[in-house]
């Protein structure tokens, strides 16, 4: 049988260079795609000689690898990455070894690799679905190179078939070491770092890593910006790290556990305060109930008196009923002893220290000569003597206020434009503020006991921080009066439902305010509706939220009025409404027809009975202190003495409650029995 010799082109095909390229056909001959060698072909005629002389080299076996500086693979040289072609047999050996030709120059007299059977492509290709995927060869569709058979290579007549290569996992390498390298390696030149030298440890600011020598060339050539992130960079902000290997702790789980435990803790203490506040709305409300259950029972009992009297009888009624009101009480006060403290007159002001156990009476000084100007004498409550004076202002002083907080302060304003923070355990003043005006009134704030208080002639209050001790640190001014602030009294926060906040009651002789303190210094204006001229005096008692404001004489009353007003505020039903404080009259009391001083009144707790409460008032018509029972307004008692009483002030002293009232010179005490 006739050898039949076929004319099969071949493309040329160049060796692994980076930059080389081979030429392909356009098309392929259909044989090569539909027929599939099984067995080595007999030796034919020699193939013909090329005019072109041109160098050989022993084909690799396998698949090609690009060289580190190739970036991706050719798209026109897929069938190179495929199988390798026979281009022709060895000249020397005639044997039937695979051979490419190569237009690379090779130095003569270089080793040459042996010759090394090819191994089927797709054999030995790795069959994880990670392969990455050839396109098809120009003019070949994807189709038909799917449907291509398989080239192997012919081997020598009686050799065996090579086995195929084992295949290694590249991927899986590299992620090894970049496991083991992890923490170790710069990002700019993959080296590891050192401890010292050049290449040692060094940050950005942005916190990222690298060798010193690698960030420092990047910021002197690159720009002024990280390499990891794009952040603003410079030389300037290199910082030199002393670690031999950096890794992060994974402690997420441990911050998880922590927010739950911080979560849960704010819940408990929200929840320990929500409970705190409803045992605290819980007694209230029985409190009213026990007041309201105790008026009812007084309303009916004098409903019956009332019924039983006769009209004709009027006076000598009024006398026995206030004789049964006072025997009903549960007790009345009886004069204890009274205190000289100045007998050239000039006191005005009372105040008592609970932690001291001692009175405070403003007086002039009682050797003008020696010590000029005005302090106040400590009268001591458990002897009643006077023990000692001290100084503190210039000139008169009109108001004087212990802080319950801060057991040893004394505040205290005068008419020298100033107010004054006095120790009374060493007797000396520690702090000194300058107002604009003179002070006619001072207070201490109840809700937070840096802040103090003091009211001007010209009708505002200067808020005060101890903590800062240049000037005042705001200034309430109200639109509608400029008249002196004669009393300043501070409500603390309750938790009432009727008046719940917390703020500053300002009173003057055409009015009052109430400077609600929303929060540590943000306060809200309220006017209170209360007659427009002769408010001399108020006086807040903080657990029933009651206030007591005392009226001088005037043409429409000839009397002074005491009348106690109950603090309401309106509910807020919306955001867009702003809640409305005010108060309501609860009950008048009628003293004398005369009132020259501005005289301090009281309102308190009745020691005799729970749930009720006292008044007291200065009657400069008699010169006698009065004490109504704030519950039914009937005059309980009239204290006598020898001048106008200027202020009251009651006080608690082994488990004894007395009532103190001062005068220009002296000092009475009355003891409740």
């Amino acid at each position: 049988m006739e050898e039949m010799e076929l004319d099969v082109y071949l493309p040329d095909v160049v060796p692994d260079s980076p930059g080389g390229r081979e030429a392909l056909p356009s098309t392929l001959p259909p044989w090569l795609l539909s027929r599939r060698p099984e067995a080595a072909p007999q030796a034919t005629t020699a193939q013909p000689a090329t005019q072109v002389t041109r160098r050989r080299r022993r084909a690799r076996p396998g698949l090609r690898f690009p060289y580190p500086n190739q970036t991706a693979l050719s798209s026109d040289r897929p069938l190179d990455l495929l199988f390798r072609l026979v281009s022709g047999s060895d000249a020397n050996s005639g044997s039937g070894s695979p051979e490419v030709i190569s237009d690379s120059e090779e130095e003569p007299g270089s080793p040459q690799p042996p010759p090394s059977p090819l191994p089927n492509v797709r054999d030995s290709a790795p069959s994880d679905a990670t392969a990455p995927e050839l396109p098809a060869p120009p003019g070949v569709s994807e189709s038909a190179l799917a449907h291509a058979p398989s080239l192997v290579p012919c081997p020598a007549a009686g050799a065996a078939a090579p086995a195929p290569a084992p295949s290694t996992s590249a991927p899986s390498a590299v992620q090894d070491e970049g496991d083991d390298g992890e923490g170790e390696t710069c990002t700019i030149c993959f080296e590891p770092w050192t401890t010292s030298g050049g290449h040692r440890l060094a940050a950005l600011r942005c916190g990222h890593l690298f060798g010193h020598t690698c960030i420092d060339r990047w910021l002197r050539g690159q720009g002024d910006k990280c390499p990891q992130c794009n952040k603003r960079a410079k030389r300037t902000d290199i910082v030199l790290l002393y670690a031999r290997k950096v890794r992060a702790l994974d402690n997420s789980e441990q911050e998880s556990l922590k927010r739950s435990l911080e979560e849960e803790q704010s819940l408990r203490r929200k929840a320990e305060l929500e409970s705190a506040q409803y045992r605290l709305q819980l007694q209230v409300m029985n409190d009213e109930n026990g007041k309201l259950r105790r008026e009812a029972q007084e309303l009916r009992r004098l409903a019956a008196l009332a019924t039983a009297g006769s009209s004709s009888q009027s006076q000598g009624t009024s006398f026995s009923l206030s004789q049964r009101q006072e025997s009903s009480s549960g007790g009345h006060y009886v004069f204890s002893k009274a205190v000289l403290v100045s007998p050239k007159g000039g006191c005005r002001v009372l105040s008592y220290c609970e932690p001291l156990s001692c009175l405070l009476a403003s007086q002039p000084s009682p050797n003008p000569m020696l010590v000029p100007g005005c302090g106040v004498k400590k009268i001591s409550t458990v002897n009643l003597k006077a023990c000692q004076y001290i100084p503190i202002h210039a000139t008169q002083i009109r108001g004087l206020s212990i802080s319950r907080h801060q057991d040893n302060l004394l505040l205290s304003g005068a008419l020298d434009n100033t107010v004054k923070l006095t120790s009374l355990l060493t007797n000396t003043v520690v702090q000194t503020y300058t107002t604009e005006r003179p002070v006619w009134s001072c207070c201490w704030s109840h809700d937070n006991n840096n802040y103090i208080y003091a009211g001007l002639t010209n009708g505002s209050v200067l808020v005060y921080d101890t903590r800062d001790t240049s000037t005042h640190v705001q200034q309430l001014v109200s639109d509608q009066s400029r008249c002196p602030v004669a009393s300043l009294t501070y409500v603390p926060r309750a938790a009432s439902s009727v008046f719940p906040c917390g703020g500053l009651i300002a009173g003057s002789l055409e009015g009052a305010c109430f400077w609600e303190q929303v929060d540590g210094s943000t306060y809200r204006p309220h006017m209170l509706p209360l007659e427009t001229s002769g408010c001399t005096d108020i006086q807040v008692e903080p657990e029933s939220r009651h206030c007591l404001v005392t009226y001088r004489p005037g043409r429409s009353n000839p009397f002074l009025r005491c009348v106690l007003m109950e603090l309401n505020r309106t509910p807020q039903l919306d955001d867009t409404r702003v809640p409305v404080c005010s108060c309501v009259p609860v009950q008048t009391f009628t003293a004398g027809s005369c009132c020259k001083l501005l005289n301090k009144n009281a309102v308190f707790r009745n020691p005799g009975k729970d749930g009720s409460m006292l008044v007291c008032a200065g009657d400069e018509a008699s010169n006698s202190t009065m004490v109504w029972d704030a519950g039914s307004g009937a005059l309980l008692q009239k204290l006598p003495a020898d001048l106008p009483v200027l202020d009251i002030c009651p006080f608690e002293v082994n488990q004894g409650h007395y009532l103190a009232s001062l005068t220009e010179k002296m000092l009475k005490v009355y003891k409740w029995e």
